[in-house]
């Protein structure tokens, strides 16, 4: 079983994760670019029962574009975003996949809001990708 770890800028804050993940995405909504600083998001969802989390974790609460409840438990010595979780995916954990530090992680095949929200210049080359709004 394939088991990867994920953890903040300064080490303090980690996630475990066993086996495979049941979602690799990207989201190009304008709460992931705030987020992370960037033209879009990475993340990983894992079921929650395959995820230990270790360290301390402050957690920030904001409700979606859609409605839904959106947890982020971050760092709080280097306030790396290292795990959430949303509300209307009951059992699942999601985790920023950058914070694996891994070129290797396989690549997304969602793409959310690709159409209405993306930045005109980037371009998801994954295959096969599933395009969304």
């Amino acid at each position: 079983m394939v088991t990867r770890r994920a953890e903040c800028s300064c080490g303090q804050l980690s996630a475990t994760c066993a086996g495979e993940p049941v979602r690799i995405s990207v989201c190009h909504c304008l709460d992931c670019k705030r987020r992370t600083g960037s033209a879009f998001s990475y993340n990983v969802r894992f079921a929650e029962a395959d995820v230990t989390i270790d360290g301390r974790a402050l957690q920030f609460t904001r409700t979606g574009e859609q409605g839904g409840q959106i947890t982020y438990s971050f760092c709080p010595d280097c306030g790396t975003t290292v795990h959430y979780r949303i509300d209307t995916q009951p059992g699942l954990t999601a985790i920023p996949a950058g914070t694996f530090a891994d070129p290797s992680f396989p690549p997304p095949f969602q793409s959310f809001y690709h159409r209405s929200r993306r930045c005109e210049w980037v371009e998801i080359t994954a295959k096969p990708l599933t395009k969304f709004g």
